[in-house]
């Protein structure tokens, strides 16, 4: 199994780059072309297969909006540098078409998409046109309360209907961890019960790429407000969901993830 050309018989990292100030982990956020050049070259180094990033904050419990223009400012600022400092495919997180067409002019390969080719009913065409692998999220309103995982798969199996109706093929699914929030239950309840049976995905035929790195529902199980200090928390989710079936983690600790990738993989290899 490959995704952007990148050979997945092992668990890969994506490492996470932000260029947008309102990202809710600042520790992400890199201002300046120097900093965002050696962050990238560092992921790199530490083992990174792809790195992801993003110009906009798409948080579903933050107030986020930008104008387009400054996304595409930032997003084919941040491409630019950092496709002249490494040499992985790149993803960008966003859910505008326009985005994705500019930033794919920049150098960027991969389109990774939070509503899964349903908010910007132009996003599908773009990715066909330019040929695409494309990340599709979990993405619809919830009304199945009880059924976490058949409400993701439900989700997805939508968004992938879409794509294979644009011809798209080197595709990846993402089962929105954080994104998908119900009234009831609570939503850390929801994306554990999601990632504990994460292996159930694995009948959409598609890699599965899950990010779980210093997420909120981290922060309620463990009582850590403040995202620097769920590390811990994110390398133990990290964990079981590659031994779940995961096969890309998108993180922002790229050598301490590949580092739990490693040995989740190889201990995966005697379960029976």
């Amino acid at each position: 199994m490959k995704f952007a050309g990148v050979d997945l018989s092992e668990p890969r990292v994506m490492g996470v780059i932000n260029v947008s100030p309102e990202s809710f982990y600042k520790g992400s956020v890199k201002r300046d072309e120097r900093e965002l050049a050696e962050t990238a070259v560092r992921m790199v180094e530490e083992g990174a297969s792809f790195i992801d990033v993003g110009a906009k904050s798409t948080a579903p419990y933050l107030e986020t909006q930008i104008p387009l223009e400054e996304e595409i400012r930032r997003a084919v600022w941040a491409i630019r540098v950092i496709r002249d400092a490494v040499d992985v495919p790149i993803s960008v997180d966003t859910t505008s078409a326009k985005v994705a067409e500019e930033v794919v002019k920049a150098g960027a390969d991969v389109i990774n998409d939070v509503t899964g080719l349903k908010g910007d009913p132009q996003m599908a065409k773009v990715a066909s046109e330019y040929d695409l692998p494309v990340i599709l999220c979990a993405h619809g309103e919830v009304k199945n309360l009880s059924d976490p995982v058949h409400t993701v798969m439900k989700f997805l199996e939508e968004s992938l209907v879409i794509a294979e109706k644009h011809g798209l093929k080197d595709i990846a699914v993402d089962p929105a961890i954080g994104f998908l929030r119900p009234e009831w239950p609570p939503w850390y309840e929801w994306d554990s019960k999601v990632i504990a049976n994460l292996n159930l995905l694995k009948s959409l035929g598609k890699p599965i790429l899950i990010g779980v790195s210093r997420k909120s529902f981290i922060g309620a199980i463990t009582g850590r407000k403040n995202p620097d200090e769920r590390l811990p928390g994110s390398l133990s989710a990290t964990a079981i969901s590659v031994l779940k079936g995961a096969n890309i983690v998108r993180t922002h600790d790229v050598g301490e993830t590949l580092d739990v990738l490693r040995i989740a993989a190889f201990i995966k290899r005697y379960s029976s």
